[in-house]
């Protein structure tokens, strides 16, 4: 199964920031996302990263990473919604609330509704519902606490997950919840089990990366020094964690043998950064807690993934302060304004193709898999550039703005 799933699928309408400054779009913002966007189709219709070379190097460093990047955008966009920088207040404030809740309701079912089309993607949209609502009760919070409790959350809940995951492969207690789950019922899944502890975005180890999404937002992005003060903390954490995941596999004894017998042979050497490492077949291992893997589910790859997030934001941003470099960017800003449709119609796009050429093309994980994604991606931004030149939303985007309307009868 694919990663890389865009979770950052909030944008509001644009405004100049002058005539609107807490909802108004942000250049760099949108332009992060858009490379989030390629990321993501690297990774579901792009060549495998075994191909080696440069092509293979940037797709590997792109897998996982980009998901994270969504995640810390997402809250970034929630706290737009909810007003940037201060929160909204009285009728205002549960106004927003209330459209971050109905976001939320409407992102469940579309999720299992894209799930249900079987492709190679293991789709993130319910589990981004209910890590929306998890967090929600955050936005209130200044920079300071919001990036306490990211931390704290980072460093605690990847080893609390690691405990309830034994306890699940141990016992038939999960067994009986999803019997009387009725979500898991209704969709065929796991149900709650499955987005909280499970499945491959499961909430206790994603909120963070929300939660410093929120943080981001909450500071002031025009003050001098603040895109360097960023990529400064970004590149500090990205150095914790996958260079303390280095240390720790080469200084642990046997902890690279371990994991290597953990996945069947493959090789430990990248488990430090990347996920060619592969995933536990059987049990897990108590080494597993060293990998720094993007999709490991452990404190190190949070660590580095939103330390990498930080540089990238701070590069887009830094890049949206330049005219020139706006203009040759406007076509992956475009995208990124137009994340959600991008990221349902390449899914539907896959359910498509999947009898056709995409399956010899891409599940042969060869370089002829490259004009796939080579197509995927100029499709994505010639369409997003033709759509954002008359339309402040995508059509997805507009659809989900729309469903929120009955929040403005809130009193």
């Amino acid at each position: 199964m694919t990663h890389d799933t865009p979770t950052a699928a909030l944008p509001e309408p644009y405004a100049p920031p002058s005539a609107f400054p807490e909802t108004g779009r942000l250049i760099g913002i949108d332009l992060a996302r858009g490379l989030a966007v390629l990321g993501m189709y690297s990774a579901h219709v792009g060549p495998d990263v075994t191909v080696g070379g440069p092509i293979g190097l940037l797709l590997e460093t792109a897998r996982g990473r980009s998901s994270a990047l969504f995640a810390v955008l997402a809250g970034f966009s929630l706290v737009i919604i909810t007003g940037r920088p201060r929160p909204r207040t009285g009728r205002a404030g549960r106004q927003a609330v209330a459209r971050v809740v109905i976001r939320a309701v409407v992102l469940l079912p579309l999720g299992y509704a894209l799930t249900a089309l079987s492709t190679p993607v293991d789709v993130i949209l319910s589990f981004y519902g209910l890590l929306l609502l998890t967090v929600l009760p955050l936005y209130r919070l200044r920079a300071t606490t919001l990036a306490c409790i990211a931390a704290v959350g980072a460093l605690v809940m990847p080893q609390f997950l690691y405990a309830i995951r034994l306890s699940i492969e141990a016992s038939t207690w999960a067994d009986t919840v999803i019997q009387a789950d009725p979500l898991a019922r209704i969709t065929g899944t796991d149900g709650m089990t499955e987005l909280l502890f499970t499945g491959e975005y499961p909430i206790l180890t994603w909120a963070p990366f929300l939660i410093a999404g929120m943080a981001l937002a909450r500071l002031d992005l025009t003050r001098p020094g603040m895109h360097s003060r960023l990529t400064l903390t970004g590149g500090a954490l990205t150095l914790l964690g996958y260079g303390g995941s280095w240390l720790s596999l080469h200084l642990v004894p046997h902890a690279l043998t371990t994991i290597t017998a953990a996945t069947g042979g493959s090789s430990a050497a990248s488990a430090w950064w990347s996920d060619t490492v592969g995933n536990p077949q059987d049990t897990t291992p108590l080494a597993w807690l060293l990998v720094a893997a993007p999709h490991s589910r452990t404190t190190f790859s949070l660590l580095g993934n939103t330390g990498i997030a930080l540089v990238v934001v701070a590069a887009c941003l830094t890049a949206a302060d330049h005219t020139r470099l706006v203009h040759w960017t406007k076509p992956l800003s475009a995208v990124g304004m137009t994340a959600l449709t991008a990221y349902v119609t390449h899914i539907v796009a896959l359910w498509l193709l999947l009898d056709v050429w995409y399956v010899a093309a891409v599940e042969d994980e060869t370089m002829s898999a490259l004009p796939v994604l080579s197509g995927f991606i100029a499709a994505a931004i010639l369409l997003a550039t033709a759509w954002t030149r008359r339309f402040r939303q995508g059509p997805m985007e507009h659809l989900l703005h729309t469903a929120t309307r009955p929040a403005r009868y809130i009193r």
